[in-house]
């Protein structure tokens, strides 16, 4: 039987990552976006990141970035994964992937059938997908708002890469979430924090156990 695969996302402070280790999360994130809460510097990011263990897998993610950041972010940040999430395209994912050397996540909003249709044009691209919500209408990011999708339409998923589930889920949800989605791996940030920004070590705990308890029927 499979494990589900759980990724801290959005981790600012030592106290944070520390606890996303100890709880066993499998990808731990760091959210480079000016207008999100959870916004680290690359300095900051860079300094969090060397201090994991070698075996951590680290994820750099970032919204329609430039070259010029992606280059900072490889040469400086160095994480073991990036993960994009603003209008990038299947080409513009294989650049950065080229251009950085890394493997990358693609964040799409789902909301029918056709959103998860249009995955599968990241397959040779993108080294995994993440279903999250599309932003609420005049939202100023595209992801962290805590809304959910319809778990059931990852059902109907069936691309060659590993696709991530996201949007909304908590600690008293994920189970539910990942039965009704049949996927092994898991992605959140609000969901595990006490206010915008600040992670809960608390929830993350039990987000984590909640998570591995919920293997997809």
């Amino acid at each position: 039987m499979m494990s589900v695969e759980v990724k801290i996302c959005g981790l600012r402070s030592r106290t944070a990552v520390d606890a996303a280790l100890d709880a066993g999360a499998d990808m731990l994130g760091f959210v480079f976006f000016e207008k999100s809460p959870r916004h680290v510097s690359l300095a900051d990011a860079a300094e969090l990141i060397n201090m994991l263990p070698a075996a951590a897998v680290s994820v750099m993610l970032v919204v329609d970035v430039t070259d010029k950041v992606i280059d900072e972010i490889s040469s400086t940040v160095r994480p073991t994964m990036l993960q994009v999430h603003g209008s990038e395209t299947p080409r513009r994912v294989a650049e950065i992937s080229a251009r950085s050397g890394l493997p990358v996540i693609k964040a799409l909003g789902i909301a029918n059938a056709d959103d998860i249709d249009a995955a599968r044009s990241f397959q040779t691209s993108a080294s995994r997908v993440l279903f999250d919500a599309h932003p609420p209408k005049g939202a100023d990011r595209p992801g962290g708002h805590g809304k959910m999708i319809d778990w059931r339409l990852a059902r109907s998923y069936n691309g060659n890469i590993t696709a991530m589930l996201s949007g909304g889920l908590t600690p008293h949800n994920v189970a539910k979430a990942i039965s009704a989605s049949g996927l092994y791996a898991v992605d959140v940030s609000s969901g595990v924090e006490s206010r915008p920004g600040v992670k809960d070590s608390n929830l993350i705990h039990q987000f984590v156990r909640a998570a591995r308890g919920g293997v997809p029927s």
